[in-house]
């Protein structure tokens, strides 16, 4: 028996002496069955709704059913290399993003992931992508425009800070044009643009991504892409995920916009993923919560007060309608959520009138809250001239006799309506805007034939930005129309309608 040294044996004593078992304690399961993005796990008994479980090093899930015998969970990734017996665990946590200032100007997955090809960004906090929406107490009402761009959204349907603005229409009629031209405006201003791409082709969003860049518009905005490509619960998420970004800048005092196209889809992928987990289905095969999913996303878009720091969150969701069915399931549970709507008639669209807004059917419900006063001063009757004009041009194609009164009005709504087209890359200033719209709108565009009124707006516009710019520097920074404004305005106006015409 070989005999043991002394020293090896106090070693030995010392270091058994000196052990402490560790207990730790851990919710662990296995999967029962997995398959289609979804995995029905067993054991998982302190679980909670939407927490993040873990099945290896490099994948996650979130809880979304929570069951008596077993847990139904969405993964978070790929799932091929699981199966059935693989160990589960509990994490503790909910789904988190990372969120800072250098998120500006990056393409991002739901999670947080770089889709740019550029290191991950430089993180400040993460942010929960599900949050109680703020309360009362938070909020101030909506009293600052979020200027678009675009004269007949600004004039007849006004966006504030803070608003919730449905954009809805059929496939194919501008609802993705608008938010662009929206976030181009915003160049050099102080609103950071996220753009939540959902269910999207991805040749869209890079076409998207490209056309920022040209404008010079990245440098104010996040794209958060989840696209056609990508799982279902990814689809679900990314909504969730711009907005937590956008609640950072919110409550750090900052101004955000965030657009998510589309809501559709996000209900199509959230559709996909309960009937994957079994849940009871509704009217459309939609799952019973299908209203809260959207309630409880479009309720985070506020504006704080100023003792909150006097941020704000705009929201404008986009809907696709079929064949102009605004009260189909989604399209009504939206409406009824949001501050107003944005509608795009397929008719108007294929008859050259884009942006192809119907009046009568679009509504702001914050209105006149969200304009400057000159705006207002020259707008006020803009929206009920045009519904009326929509009505009289109806009729006039029944009867060849009509009086001048009537005749006057469908002339001057024609040329209104030539003023309001407008290019998707052509934002106009709140300036210009006031301009054209106080123009049409007194009848100094009345002289000039139908066919010759965008000439005519093109090279007033290029008076007034060539040798008027201390003009409408003036109603920029007054926000108002006073006497020498308005004397000034007609001056300039009669003079070009003589130069034109001659």
């Amino acid at each position: 028996m070989t005999k043991i040294e002394p020293d090896i044996v106090k070693f030995l004593s010392k270091t058994i002496g000196q052990f402490q078992p560790i207990t730790a304690v851990a919710n662990v399961g296995n999967i029962l069955q997995i398959g289609d993005g979804v995995a029905q796990v067993s054991g998982l008994s302190q679980v909670a709704y939407q927490e993040l479980v873990q099945f290896d090093s490099k994948t996650f899930g979130l809880a979304l059913n929570l069951e008596k015998d077993r847990v139904g969970v969405i993964i978070l990734g790929e799932y091929q290399h699981l199966k059935a017996g693989d160990q589960v665990r509990t994490t503790g946590k909910i789904l988190q993003i990372g969120v800072s200032q250098n998120l500006i100007g990056r393409v991002i997955d739901p999670l947080g992931r770089p889709l740019d090809g550029k290191p991950t960004p430089r993180i400040d906090k993460f942010l929960p992508l599900e949050r109680v929406a703020p309360g009362v107490i938070y909020r101030k009402s909506v009293d600052t425009p979020l200027q678009t761009g675009i004269k007949a959204i600004d004039s007849m349907i006004p966006i504030g800070r803070g608003q919730r603005e449905l954009i809805i229409g059929d496939r194919s009629t501008g609802k993705s044009a608008i938010p662009l031209t929206t976030i181009i405006n915003q160049k050099g201003g102080d609103v950071v643009c996220i753009y939540v791409a959902i269910g999207q082709k991805e040749s869209f969003v890079a076409q998207t991504i490209a056309t920022l860049e040209k404008f010079g518009s990245l440098d104010h905005t996040i794209f958060v892409v989840a696209s056609c490509a990508d799982p279902a619960s990814l689809q679900y998420l990314a909504p969730y995920a711009g907005c937590a970004i956008g609640e950072y800048f919110a409550q750090s005092g900052k101004n955000a916009l965030v657009i998510y196209d589309d809501l559709s889809k996000h209900a199509w992928a959230y559709r996909e993923v309960s009937l994957l987990l079994r849940r009871p289905s509704g009217r459309e095969a939609y799952p019973g919560d299908v209203f809260y999913l959207h309630s409880r996303l479009l309720e985070r878009a506020c504006k704080y007060n100023d003792k909150y720091g006097g941020g704000s969150l705009t929201a404008l969701p986009i809907i696709e309608t079929q064949a102009g069915d605004l009260s189909a399931y989604i399209p009504t549970n939206v409406i009824s959520i949001t501050d107003g709507q944005i509608y795009l008639e397929p008719d108007l669209f294929y008859a050259g009138i884009r942006p192809a807004i119907n009046v009568g059917l679009s509504v702001s419900r914050v209105g006149g809250a969200a304009q400057v006063k000159a705006m207002k001063q020259v707008a006020g009757k803009l929206r009920l001239d045009m519904a009326a004009y929509r009505e009289l041009a109806a009729f006039a194609q029944f009867s060849q006799d009509l009086d001048p009164a009537t005749k006057a009005q469908i002339d001057r709504g024609g040329r209104i309506t030539e003023i309001l087209k407008q290019g998707w890359d052509e934002p106009y200033s709140v300036a210009e805007q006031i301009l054209v719209i106080w123009a049409v709108s007194r009848g100094y565009f009345d002289t000039f034939a139908i066919e010759k009124v965008k000439d005519a707006e093109t090279k007033l516009l290029e008076i007034f930005r060539r040798s008027k710019k201390s003009l409408l520097a003036k109603i920029a920074k007054q926000k108002a129309l006073d006497p020498s404004i308005e004397k000034e305005l007609t001056n300039t106006l009669e003079n070009f309608i003589k130069d034109f015409n001659g």
